[in-house]
């Protein structure tokens, strides 16, 4: 508009780092992440595990940013569909991206159609009962052009959209605490992305291999249990 802007004269940046700017010698590639006991050098392991029962790991990958907003796609991804078609996609808040989700559910050849179910944000365990009531109804049509927010909202307010959706912390959040409680794992060993990566990998199928045989425990219990019967 003619004016002169306000404020500071920008300055052109500095060469040399600033006081408080830190850089990790050790490993690089790491990033500084807020945990439960402060700030720590880390990586962000992903999972996707199969919510039909077998809490099975169907698909890893590791992440070097400190929150999960651009993993939805990756995730997707490492599931390999020769050996599992995904059709529901169940992921928490901090996954919540329009355009990710938008190309997860976009139609792929020689893929059944994927539907994401995630939390705009979290909410409260505790609900009043007219809360709970209304859960047990359909919730009112969307209107007409529709934002993606509000069809996600619609889409979990549905009695079959909240049914899916409470497997994810059933899942999930189960084989995370497996692998750092019963597994002890809480430090990779490696340095370096990739071989973090390969690390976070045999874990995984650690961990897959320690659920596959109380799996199959459990499979030859219940024919036990069938042979008494008979």
């Amino acid at each position: 508009e003619g004016r002169k802007p306000g404020g500071r004269a920008p300055q052109p940046p500095e060469e040399r780092p600033a006081p408080k700017e830190q850089y990790n010698f050790t490993d690089p590639e790491s990033r500084i992440m807020k945990t439960r006991s402060g700030f720590e050098q880390c990586y962000n392991g992903q999972l996707a595990v199969d919510a039909e029962g077998s809490l099975l790991i169907v698909g890893e990958h590791l992440s070097a940013a400190p929150n999960d907003k651009e993993q939805l796609l990756p995730g997707v991804a490492s599931i390999d569909p020769a050996h599992r078609q995904a059709t529901a996609v169940l992921v928490d808040s901090g996954f919540m991206s329009a355009p990710a989700i938008a190309q997860v559910e976009a139609p792929a050849a020689g893929q059944p159609r994927k539907t994401v179910y995630g939390a705009l944000q979290r909410e409260s365990h505790h609900r009043t009962l007219a809360q709970l009531e209304a859960q047990e109804k359909e919730p009112e049509p969307l209107p007409a052009g529709a934002s993606a927010p509000e069809k996600m909202a619609h889409r979990l307010a549905t009695p079959a959209g909240r049914k899916l959706y409470a497997l994810r912390k059933q899942t999930v959040e189960p084989v995370f605490g497996i692998i750092k409680e019963t597994m002890g794992f809480r430090r990779f060993s490696l340095r370096g992305k990739a071989n973090a990566a390969r690390e976070w990998t045999l874990v995984c199928l650690a961990y897959n291999m320690k659920r596959l045989h109380r799996l199959a425990q459990h499979a030859a219990s219940e024919r036990q249990i069938a042979a008494s019967w008979a």
